[in-house]
């Protein structure tokens, strides 16, 4: 038997995660998406994730600082962060991004920050 399971989220009633982003478009076993909405400029701590993240801008410009690599990201870009490699964002403008991470970014604390 396949899996058949049809999602629908309404961002009315989405999930927001503890850095603010909101789990906003759908979840998968395999993938999520979720959106960055009017982030306002700061800076982040650079960490390597155990998931693949790809997004897209939509508003706003950040710098995405990957490996020793800085990477100016504007309205109509979209990036690529591999797993596990060392990264961060430097929100330069009121910034929206929509990312999709696999596997699932909130599922077992892999977006937690750790101290």
């Amino acid at each position: 038997m396949s899996d058949s399971t049809v999602k629908k989220v309404s961002s009315k009633t989405a999930p927001k995660g503890t850095m603010g982003q909101t789990y906003y478009l759908v979840s998968g076993k395999r993938l999520s998406m979720r959106l960055w909405e009017n982030e306002q400029p700061q800076s982040d701590v650079s960490r390597p994730r155990d998931y693949e993240t790809v997004g897209y801008v939509v508003n706003g410009r950040a710098e995405l600082v990957i490996e020793g690599q800085t990477i100016r990201l504007e309205p109509g870009d979209s990036w690529l962060v591999p797993a596990h490699a060392e990264h961060s964002y430097r929100i330069l403008e009121p910034f929206t991004a929509v990312e999709a991470t696999a596997p699932p970014a909130q599922v077992h604390g892999r977006d937690e920050v750790k101290a």
